[in-house]
């Protein structure tokens, strides 16, 4: 699918410009596959369906205030974060990610520019992970009343995808003796922000510009979770936006089982250490009970080590380390050099 790069028009905002000139504006960056019947423009969309697959489907809502802050994050970060995260839900089930409907709700005094920026943002990773835009909606944003202050900025999206019957991935597959998973590295997203936070304003430092991306940019593990998936590995699997040990806590409960982890085994990179000794708090408890890392988490029979292994060599130097083993009795722990410590809870909304 080829997506035109989004070009500016004449008005300043999305007020000038109007409803219906900013729908066709979006529509006009869009390229339909030619399974995609009826797209933009009618009522709803209509869609092939593809033959002996099941169809996955998920939503998220990316809302300024809660999600992102404007006055750190460029909006080409948020376009791609808003659809990452829904790449994310796809690549735990194993699915191959196939369109989405986008939703708007614009602050009126939202400059053309700065959604040209966000859509830039949106539509480069929804050409890399070959998924179109089928549909949506735009709607004006509320600002509060009798403040001059503009509306937040909401970015809606549902995707949908596919995967085999056999190649579904879930939460509760999980059994005792597996092993436990996760892929790449885990707190950087969480430290990134928090160095963003503080340095409002100033530069950014340059130490932790590892962790600004990982924060920025996640990057979704759609690619592994195919791969787990066709190749029948994972028992279980599960994403880690919402925290490593809301993660860990989501399989127990689904497959009734417990899961220890080992504290020296998770993979922390050296600069989520110096940054959290710094500040005086602990790097291994804020990487399981903060969110924002768009890693899998996957449990495995030990039996499949070596279908994981050749997993490995088709994932350009994505790390995948084992940091656990799947027990009997449903509890979670975490083993420490001060003894088994109960997991902390993750990132949850109005907690």
């Amino acid at each position: 699918m080829a997506i035109t790069s989004p070009k500016t028009t004449p008005a300043s905002t999305v007020t000038e410009l109007g409803e219906h000139a900013l729908i066709a504006h979006i529509r006009s960056l869009l390229t339909m596959p030619d399974w995609v019947h009826v797209g933009p423009g009618d009522d709803a969309a209509i869609l092939e369906q593809e033959r002996r697959t099941l169809e996955v489907l998920t939503t998220d809502a990316f809302v300024e205030h809660v999600h992102f802050d404007r006055r750190f994050c460029p909006l080409d970060a948020v376009g791609h974060k808003a659809l990452a995260i829904n790449l994310s839900d796809l690549a735990a089930m194993g699915a191959k990610p196939r369109a989405a409907l986008l939703s708007l709700i614009l602050p009126s005094e939202l400059t053309m520019g700065d959604l040209d920026n966000l859509l830039n943002g949106l539509l480069s990773l929804a050409n890399r992970s070959k998924i179109a835009i089928v549909g949506g909606n735009v709607s004006r944003s509320p600002a509060p009343r009798q403040t001059s202050e503009h509306g937040p900025l909401i970015i809606d999206i549902t995707v949908t995808g596919n995967v085999g019957r056999r190649r579904v991935l879930t939460r509760s597959g999980a059994r005792p003796g597996d092993e436990i998973y996760v892929t790449g590295s885990i707190g950087g997203s969480v430290v990134g922000l928090q160095s963003l936070q503080t340095r409002l304003g100033n530069s950014r430092e340059s130490r932790f510009e590892t962790c600004h991306t990982e924060y920025l940019w996640p990057e979704p593990r759609v690619r592994i979770g195919l791969l787990l998936g066709r190749n029948r590995i994972a028992s279980a699997c599960t994403d880690i936006s919402d925290g490593l040990g809301n993660a860990v806590r989501q399989i127990s409960e689904a497959s009734r089982v417990g899961m220890l982890l080992d504290a020296q085994c998770l993979p922390i990179e050296q600069t989520v250490h110096d940054w959290h000794e710094e500040q005086g708090t602990d790097a291994i408890s804020e990487t399981l009970s903060q969110g924002d890392d768009y890693e899998l988490l996957f449990t495995m029979p030990p039996k499949y080590r070596k279908r994981l292994l050749a997993i490995k060599g088709l994932i350009d130097n994505i790390a995948i380390t084992k940091i656990g083993v799947v027990t009997k009795k449903q509890e979670v722990f975490i083993q420490t050099s001060k003894g088994n410590l109960d997991l902390p809870h993750g990132f949850e909304h109005f907690r």
